[in-house]
Parts: C-alpha cells; structure tokens; sequence
C-alpha cells in the first residue's frame, strides 16, 4: 500500500516521508522535477513529477495511493482573490476524484474556520473544496510554526533584539513543532476512518514573543528584549521586503493579536504536541548563518 507525499521537500512532507519509510510503508515523492527527487530516490521512494496546478500529473501521482498527503504551496503574498491558491485547489480536487486514493490527509492551519478574510483563508478555500470529495479525508490544522522563529534568530543573536509582530508581547498564541505536525500527519495516514476529520495541534504550552524572546536568550548566552514593532509599520516594512499585497498578512497577525484566529476548540480540545521551544531553537541557531 503506497503512499503518495506532496511537499516532501519541506519541513512537515520530509517527517511525514521519513515515518513512513521507518513504519516500512513505500512512498511515492510527489516533486516538480527530478532533481528535487534525487534524496528521495536515495532513500528509496518511487519519483512522480508534478506542478501543483497540473491536474492530470496529479492523477497520475495519486494513482494507485493508499494514502495522499496533500500540502498546498505558501503564497505568503498571494493575489487579492487568492487565485494562485483557487487554481491549485481545483488541481488537486480533480486529480483526487479521478485517483481515488483510500484516504487523503492535508496539512491546513490553526485558524482555518475564520470568517474574517486574512492569508490564512487559503487553507479554508481548501477544506471547503476538498472536504467534499468522496473519500476520507482529514484537515491537520496546525498551530504557528516553532520554526518560524528562524527569521528572529539573527537579530537575537547580533543586536539582542526580537522584533515582533504578534502582540501583546505577553499574550500567549498556540505553536507547535514541524516534527510533531509531521509525525501527527503520517500516524493519520497509517489509520482508518470515515468521512471528515478535523485535528487540531498545538504544543503542550502557549508561547508569548515574551517566553520567545527569553528561550532565545537563554540558549544564546546574551540579553534578549522583545520590541512590537508598531502595526502602523507594518505595511511599509512589507513592502520593502517585495510583497505586493500586503493587507491578507496584516490581516492574519491581526487575526492572532485579537485572539480570534485560535483553534475552533481552542486549547483544551487540541491535540499535544511533544516537542519543546528549546528543541526547535537550539537547531535553528545551528543552522543560522
């Protein structure tokens, strides 16, 4: 029984691959060219090239699946109707009709249920096309990533500083691990069950720009302050990093700083991640330049 992964060149799809591979499941690298297959192939994975938006390769990709794990590619500065994401939905509907795998299992966001339109929106177009397919199909809503913190790591260990767009610097947001996303993710593929799933995941403990700014200082050896940069910046700093349209990424730190992006059964009901701040720090300082 195979198993088709999309994304298994990133963070969560290479742990969802990886669990597989140790649980002796055969996996198919869903890739858009060879190339990013070849550690793949190495570690033993059949190779199916397919663009997201290209239905038919799609198909041909799913085909023959036990299990399809599904993640759509980030638009962090999508069109203002999100129709990068609307054409890769419509793909991936098609090509799931026509392969019917057993099960289908996709990575959406913390959040999703939202009506305030805001980035995150995207993964709610998603659940809303997909979760009208015929077969299983499970939404892994997962918390703020852990290893967003990479982008903080620099200016923490150089300037002492961590700049922060989720605030109140004291109000704690729900996060979890990319390991524990993934791990989640290829359990739910290796189970049965019928019609729609939604998991809701999320560390053990909610993490403030405080408690992020004090681990990053802990591990550093060196004073760490948090700072909120001021939401009337916002938009001029985005610009200046190439975003095109800013407004759904404003409006999503928006949705965490108002406390109304959250998961639909908030802390109590979401599943625990086991994986530490500490953890996930200690390896993006490693890593960073």
């Amino acid at each position: 029984m195979m198993y088709a992964i999309t994304g298994i060149t990133g963070q969560v799809g290479g742990v969802v691959a990886r669990k597989l591979l140790a649980a002796g499941k055969p996996v198919r690298a869903v890739v858009r060219s060879a190339a990013k297959g070849v550690p793949w192939l190495q570690q033993g994975c059949e190779l199916a090239i397919a663009e997201m938006a290209d239905a038919e390769a799609l198909s041909h990709a799913f085909d023959g699946a036990e299990g399809v794990f599904v993640l759509l590619p980030p638009h962090f500065d999508p069109s203002p109707d999100f129709a990068e994401t609307r054409r890769n939905v419509a793909a991936l509907y098609e090509a799931l009709l026509q392969a019917r795998p057993a099960k289908v299992v996709c990575l959406s966001t913390v959040g999703a249920q939202a009506t305030q339109p805001n980035l995150l929106t995207q993964l709610q177009i998603m659940e809303q096309q997909l979760g009208t397919l015929p077969m299983p199909i499970a939404f892994l809503r997962a918390a703020w990533f852990m290893e967003n913190a990479a982008w903080d790591v620099a200016a923490a260990r150089d300037e002492g500083v961590l700049r922060s767009y989720l605030q109140p610097l004291a109000r704690p947001i729900p996060m979890v691990a990319t390991a524990d996303v993934g791990k989640v993710a290829a359990e739910l593929l290796l189970t049965s069950w019928v019609g729609q799933r939604i998991v809701e995941l999320e560390a053990e403990q909610r993490i403030s720009p405080l408690e992020l700014a004090a681990a990053l200082a802990r591990l550093l050896g060196r004073e760490v302050k948090a700072e909120a940069v001021p939401r009337e910046q916002w938009e001029t700093q985005f610009r200046a990093q190439g975003m095109q349209n800013p407004l759904p990424r404003m409006q999503m730190l928006d949705g965490f700083n108002a406390g109304w992006i959250d998961f639909d059964g908030g802390a109590s009901r979401s599943r625990k991640g086991v994986t530490g701040l500490d953890t996930v720090l200690r390896q993006l300082i490693a890593q960073a330049v």
